[in-house]
């Protein structure tokens, strides 16, 4: 006997070159993966390092297996919500998909310190900052709803801004230091004819009262899509409770049950890499109580 599906959410620094070898041998094996560890896998076309995307789609082939690739953000807020919302749309002129969150409730400092700089000098270089990095962190969630739309994106353009904290702040990772970063924006834009019409932005805080001049919200976990065009669109979603370390729950959650309520349709899908593009609604079966 073997599974007809695993499910995939290891974390680190360095997901995918762990993770990768990992996906091969179980779709080699003929089983098929619902991850949320690889998020560049949302879009497989797009995934920034074309020589794994291939060993992953030979070994799907081969293993008769499927994989797919989703969670909350990148995921369902960044993409395919936005899409969902566009079927009300007769002409865009630009796409705007958010998350604003308060995460002083994630622990783990690699990822928060120096991948993300929060409780460093600002002139510390955290992983955010290296170039290109943001461009290729956020282009597949671009690229998947260009593609649902019909568009070719011709480059994307990454942002990064941070913010100080005036006090010590504490978070689930340690002591943010006054004096540090307590509040990281990253902003991609996906150009299309000469515009930036698909855009992707990232407002996380330490604290609610860091970087009080940039988008806000009363809960801790908001996700926004905003469609410039006829007629302008304004949606927001929100998670679990207003404040507190419920909303921080409620995401990871989120993040989970994405790929989870996916799997009897992943396991239906012909083999091969798949995004949200490739798969009906993946509706959650046997969910009421």
């Amino acid at each position: 006997l073997k599974p007809d599906c695993v499910v995939y959410a290891a974390s680190g620094p360095d997901r995918d070159g762990a993770a990768v070898p990992d996906y091969v041998r179980l779709l080699a094996a003929g089983i098929n993966v619902v991850s949320t560890s690889s998020t560049s896998l949302v879009y497989p076309p797009s995934y920034f390092a074309p020589n794994w995307r291939d060993e992953l789609d030979a070994a799907a082939k081969a293993g008769q297996a499927s994989f797919y690739v989703s969670g909350i953000f990148p995921g369902f807020a960044s993409d395919q919500l936005a899409l969902l919302m566009t079927t009300q749309s007769k002409s865009i002129r630009r796409i705007t998909a958010s998350e604003v969150a308060l995460n002083d409730h994630y622990p783990v400092a690699d990822v928060m310190m120096d991948g993300m700089g929060f409780g460093r000098p600002l002139e510390f270089e955290p992983m955010l900052k290296t170039p290109g990095f943001i461009e290729m962190a956020w282009k597949a969630p671009i690229h998947l709803m260009a593609e649902g739309l019909g568009v070719e994106v011709e480059e994307i353009r990454g942002a990064l801004d941070r913010e100080l904290t005036d006090r010590d702040i504490e978070v689930a990772f340690g002591t943010v230091k006054a004096g540090t970063c307590g509040a990281v924006r990253t902003r991609a834009a996906g150009v299309v004819k000469g515009g930036e019409a698909i855009v992707i932005e990232h407002v996380i805080r330490m604290a609610r009262d860091v970087a009080p001049d940039w988008p806000t919200s009363d809960c801790d976990a908001t996700y926004r899509v905003d469609i410039e065009g006829d007629p302008d669109i304004h949606c927001e979603m929100t998670l679990g409770e207003t404040a507190g370390h419920g909303a921080g729950r409620a995401a990871m959650a989120s993040t989970a049950m994405r790929v989870v309520n996916a799997i009897p349709y992943v396991v239906d899908a012909p083999p091969g890499l798949l995004s949200s593009l490739d798969l009906p609604t993946t509706l959650p079966l046997y969910v009421f109580d």
